[in-house]
């Protein structure tokens, strides 16, 4: 008896083919392959001229949704149908939430296997998971997919139906979601709470005390009775102090005044610093819970810098590879079986003090919750680590912190001392606060926000001398220091995921693809791992604001998906949900249609800059400030797109309008020839020009400030300094080659040929010499190839195109293909577009010859279009591209 298994994609079916007995044959689907139609040249013709066919969905017959199959899985679904002639029995053994329900479903449609199926769910793939899969297998839950089915037409029915109108009424490319735009409108609520934050500032003292030969610290807490003003005191969202604060608030003169005071003494004699109170407390901390998707999106964020996007896809690696359990989770219950391999390992690794007195299981919080699913851990029952499994890179650092975040769950609690001590000096008290860690626990494996836990535990102690009441300490210093609030910080992945799963907007599957979809679409720019919300951003959070309120609340946003959780339960109708929502008396298609007629969109804009009469708005070129001038006319000036919109303030605005109306400023004369040196802000920041733009369309030479430098800094040398660049250092003596010394994207460099090497951390760009310069050429690289840049996503299959120097010179790489540049490219100025038209001439590797049996393999969808290929034996690569044909079928009701 033969039996066909089905899976999302070739890694996934190279592991499970390992382990399962003869007569198993595994495919790879390569996730779904029906879907409804992305535009309007995968709408059947039969269906084109209805006029519910540009969504996707009847909304007049019961909300039927509209399946094509797409041109890249057409030889996927034609190869499976073959596959199916072969076989007894057909098991679907996609993933096991609502997703992979779904796709197991479309196959049952779209294959009609006339053989008996079977689905198979397992959370992690090891041959013991597999087998036990194996022998409890069932049918499809209909729920499931029902529930997933309502989802998709949901953000159909608000994508398509909402963003045509944004076409209309700000600017076309645009686009609405239902998720999205909840994101979207919580990080432009950050910035407005950034525009409106008025900074305060206040003082206090901070006295260098001794006691016992050991020097310490103490804050002032309190002057005649009267408690000083914290950070605590003020408002975190306007910045200014709490009404009703009843604190005393020091500017600098009252805080000089008080510390000439302490360090003269009063009537001639020398001030006395006494111990008052001593106060101690021990605390003891639990370990947090194993990782879900959120918190692994979270933590990999804080500690490996790595886009929720990124996480996920190592993660899916790391699962398919059978190295972790299931990635798409928000439980953090751990297995019996987990459980015990984790309390071996803490046992075996770091000894039996370190192991907690009982096994520690977690509950799971979310309400929310989706099906029995286990956190994220190691797979298996060995608890291996990174280094045993051979692992290395990004997937050995996500991999260990994982591993690390398992076995602290079955550790002690870690145990701290916390000191306190009060010091009175005349009317002032000071504090002087000491941590000690007692016992370190779990402190050992993991701490939070930390990749180094032995550095963590060093970072956290501050320990105190030993001190009691009346005894007499020794002042050596006070020093007057200056505090100023801060705005309330922006979003970064990890805050805006934590923010996200607390107002019960998103799940786990969907995270990063909500914050992908933000940034592509233009709604948000990423800087320093912020999350700033652009000027379109605010345009259309106002249009939604105004006229589709419940779009952009968090709680509408949050019972659409408590009620796809009930449908998936079984406790609520998918279709009277879906009419009242769209069709019901307030529902989508009717104040779309009213919306249209009503709204203005000069009314439509970004911000009302009322301080400067003027308006932001959002045109077809970006975002432009729009202000009238004495004669009534209105004078239109574009803002570059690095100024945020928090920091768009009265200076700013009158400098970008000067600037159009006088032109910008000459900061110095390029000593050579003269010509004027300008101080210029771009789309990506500031750089200096040397003389104007050319009317023959030649640019003039550019340079981008170095980092770290801004624009008030800039001085007249170091302007003609950067358009000196690249130095010429001489040549090597060896070889005759150029030295030249320049800066790149990713900072000051020397160059010899085709050998970069980055400056040092003391080397300064404008006096490094040659011998300095040879010295940094000749140190050997310690890997064989050097990442010099990375210039993005394959549009194929979003892994990322580097460029490379190795043992031959600079090249691109993309996955396992590299392509050495061609004569006249330069590493530090190639583009994406060159980049690919490199990789496309390079023909794929040959894939190695796999364990799976008949396992699907996959090329890259090419530069020029190509489709994806996906076949049992091998991959041809496509010469030029395949037009795009469509498959369709109506829904049948269910």
């Amino acid at each position: 008896m033969r039996r066909l298994v089905i899976v999302e994609s070739p890694t996934k079916a190279r592991t499970i083919s390992n382990f399962l007995p003869k007569g198993y044959d595994v495919e790879a689907c390569m996730g779904h392959v029906r879907d409804l139609p992305a535009s309007a040249k995968e709408i059947p013709a039969a269906y084109k001229e209805q006029a519910w066919s540009r969504i996707g969905v009847d909304v007049d017959r019961n909300f039927e949704p509209l399946y094509v199959v797409p041109s890249d899985k057409k030889k996927v679904v034609k190869e499976l149908k073959a596959r199916l002639k072969d076989v007894d029995e057909l098991i679907l053994a996609t993933d096991e939430d609502r997703e992979g329900e779904s796709i197991g479903w479309h196959l049952t449609e779209v294959l009609k296997p006339q053989v008996p199926i079977r689905r198979m769910v397992f959370h992690e793939i090891t041959r013991e998971a597999i087998q036990e899969a194996l022998g409890h297998t069932r049918q499809i839950d209909q729920q499931l997919v029902r529930a997933q089915e309502t989802r998709r037409i949901l953000d159909r029915l608000v994508g398509y139906t909402v963003s045509p109108l944004l076409w209309k009424k700000v600017a076309s490319g645009l686009s609405a979601g239902r998720v999205q735009s909840v994101a979207m409108q919580m990080l432009v609520k950050r910035e407005r709470e950034r525009i409106a934050f008025r900074s305060a500032t206040y003082w206090d003292l901070k006295a260098l005390l001794e006691a016992n030969k050991q020097k310490f610290s103490a804050v002032l807490i309190s002057v005649g009775g009267r408690t000083i003003a914290s950070g605590k005191d003020f408002d975190e969202t306007t910045g200014q102090l709490k009404k009703n604060a009843k604190v005393l608030l020091l500017d600098e003169n009252a805080a000089r005044a008080l510390r000439d005071r302490l360090l003269k003494g009063e009537n001639g004699k020398p001030t006395v610093w006494t111990v008052i109170e001593v106060n101690e407390r021990v605390q003891k901390r639990r370990p947090p819970p194993p990782f879900t998707t959120s918190t692994l999106q979270q933590e990999a964020n804080r500690k490996l810098r790595l886009s929720s996007k990124e996480t996920m896809r190592v993660a899916q690696r790391l699962y398919e590879q059978g190295y972790i359990t299931y990635m798409r989770t928000d439980s953090v219950t751990l297995s019996s079986e987990a459980i015990h391999a984790a309390r071996n390992a803490v046992q075996r690794r770091y000894g039996k003090e370190y192991l907690s007195d009982q096994p520690r299981q977690y509950s799971t919080q979310s309400k929310a919750a989706q099906e029995a699913h286990e956190a994220i851990r190691p797979a298996g029952t060995q608890m291996m680590t990174a280094a045993e499994h051979g692992l290395s890179g990004t997937e050995a650092s996500l991999y260990d912190m994982i591993w690390k975040r398992t076995i602290a769950t079955q550790m002690a609690e870690a145990i701290l001392k916390f000191n306190t001590v009060n010091i009175q000096a005349q009317d002032a008290i000071f504090q002087a606060t000491g941590k000690v860690i007692e016992f370190p626990g779990y402190f050992r494996a993991y701490v939070e926000g930390s990749d180094d836990p032995d550095a963590a535990l060093e970072d956290q102690e501050m320990i105190l001398p030993p001190l009691k009441q009346g005894d007499l300490v020794n002042c050596k210093d006070i020093e007057a220091l200056k505090h100023e609030t801060k705005p309330p910080a922006r979003y970064t992945e990890a805050a805006l995921v934590q923010a996200l799963e607390k107002e019960g907007v998103g799940r786990p599957s969907t995270y990063s693809t909500i914050i992908s979809t933000i940034l592509d679409r233009g709604y948000a720019q990423k800087t320093s791992n912020q999350l700033i919300p652009t000027y379109v951003a605010f345009a259309v959070s106002r249009l939604l604001e105004n006229h589709f309120p419940d779009l952009v609340d968090t709680q509408f946003t949050a019972r659409m998906e408590e009620v796809l959780d009930e449908i998936a339960e079984g406790k609520a109708e998918w279709l009277p949900y879906l009419r009242e929502f769209y069709q019901g008396e307030e529902g989508l298609e009717s104040q779309v249609k009213e919306k249209e007629q009503t709204i203005n969109p000069r009314d439509i804009y970004a911000l009302d800059l009322t301080d400067m009469d003027a308006k932001v708005r959002v045109g077809p070129y970006g975002a432009y400030i729009e202000r009238e001038n004495g004669g009534g006319e209105a004078v239109r000036v574009s803002i570059p797109e690095s100024i945020a919109p928090a920091d768009l303030n009265v200076v700013e605005v009158e400098r970008l309008i000067r600037q159009k109306d006088e032109g910008p400023d000459i900061i110095a004369h390029f000593p050579d020839t003269n010509e004027p040196i300008y101080l210029l802000q771009g789309r990506f920041g500031y750089y200096v020009q040397l003389g104007q733009n050319g009317e023959d369309g030649v640019k003039p030479k550019r340079a981008s400030l170095p980092k770290g430098v801004q624009p008030q800094n800039v001085t007249p040398q170091m302007a003609i300094n950067l358009l000196s660049l690249p130095r010429t250092l001489g040549n090597d003596p060896e070889t005759g080659e150029e030295i030249q010394a320049a800066i790149g994207r990713f900072g000051p460099y020397v160059r010899r040929g085709d050998t970069f090497k980055s400056l040092g951390k003391n080397d300064d760009i404008f006096t490094v010499d040659l011998d300095r310069a040879l010295e940094l050429l000749s140190q050997s690289s310690t890997k064989a190839s050097q990442l010099l840049r990375t210039l993005g996503e394959h549009p194929a299959d979003g892994k990322p195109v580097t460029v490379n120097t190795g043992r031959y010179g600079p090249y691109v790489k993309h996955g396992t293909t590299n392509a050495k540049l061609i004569k006249g490219m330069d590493a530090e100025t190639v583009t994406m577009e060159q980049a690919l038209g490199l990789l496309a001439q390079k023909p794929p590797k040959k894939a190695a010859r796999s364990t799976a049996k008949r396992a699907s393999r996959t090329s890259a969808k090419s530069s020029a279009g190509g489709k994806t290929q996906t076949t049992a034996k091998k991959s041809t690569p496509k010469k030029t591209a395949t037009k795009k044909t469509t498959t369709a079928k109506k829904k049948t009701t269910k």
